[in-house]
């Protein structure tokens, strides 16, 4: 079981704020906004979405 990250880029002001929370480096930065790099390492545990006021993160199981 994995799961699915998106981020939506409209929302996202490219703070990083997911970049330095996420346990796994799943996100980056690149043209001033997060992208899911590494989803496969994704743990499902939010902390990005908590972080992220303005909730462009989403995670789904697959």
């Amino acid at each position: 079981m994995g799961y699915t990250v998106s981020v939506d880029h409209d929302k996202c002001v490219g703070d990083g704020e997911c970049v330095d929370v996420c346990p796994v480096e799943v996100y980056e930065l690149q043209d001033g906004k997060a992208v899911p790099v590494n989803e496969e390492e994704c743990l499902g545990c939010e902390s990005c979405v908590e972080v992220c006021d303005q909730d462009a993160i989403t995670i789904s199981e697959e």
